[in-house]
């Protein structure tokens, strides 16, 4: 019965999903258009995903907030060639994505003046710490903090943005099987990590499960 309800949940918060996607794609076509309202709404919706998942990329906590505005300003002046034939969310992803890359470069043409902190405290204030669950989150961050890049982006693209498989793999440059691989992978080390930390604080296996 719990599996069941869990299924109905995931099912759920999938159509959920689609539908605010539909939605947002909607708002970059009419952004595209001029419309000055849709702008604002096409940003708004996306601003914590492009915070988080520069936060996961990047390795400069200092950097999030200007790629963030770096990423927004160059979907902006390339929303003429948008055209919706995937969801705006992965398109914008994609522009994150390579907006982080190009930092790399730019930094690595200069010297590099001292050792910058790890990504995993840019991911820590791109949280909102006004809602229930904040712990959990920063938890989980722990816990990716010892993943892979590749198996943490895929987890991130996957679990937290929620976008569809075939979309992580054109934002990730990679097949679709290599995602899920990628994701696989990732669950499986993260349950034997919260499995460990459970059993280290002396709770039953199965509450942890």
């Amino acid at each position: 019965m719990i599996r069941e309800g869990h299924q109905v949940i995931s099912t759920a918060h999938k159509a959920s999903q689609a539908t605010l996607d539909e939605s947002i794609t909607a708002w970059a076509l009419a952004a595209r258009a001029g419309d000055a309202d849709a702008v604002e709404r096409f940003v708004r919706a996306l601003h914590r995903d492009v915070l988080r998942y520069v936060a996961h990329l990047c390795a400069d906590p200092q950097a999030v907030d200007d790629l963030a505005q770096d990423t927004f300003l160059r979907a902006l002046g390339s929303l003429h060639r948008f055209e919706g034939r995937s969801s705006a969310r992965s398109w914008l992803l994609s522009i994150a994505r390579r907006a982080v890359v190009d930092s790399y470069r730019y930094a690595a043409a200069r010297p590099r003046l001292s050792d910058v902190p790890d990504w995993q405290l840019a991911a820590e204030r791109a949280q909102p710490r006004d809602l229930p669950g904040f712990d959990d989150g920063v938890v989980l961050l722990d816990l990716l903090a010892s993943l892979p890049a590749e198996r943490r982006e895929a987890f991130v693209l996957t679990q937290l943005a929620g976008l569809p498989y075939a979309e992580a793999a054109e934002v990730s440059d990679c097949p679709v099987g290599t995602v899920r691989s990628r994701v696989a992978r990732a669950r499986a080390t993260l349950v034997d990590l919260l499995l460990e930390e459970a059993q280290a604080a002396g709770e039953p296996a199965a509450m942890a499960a």
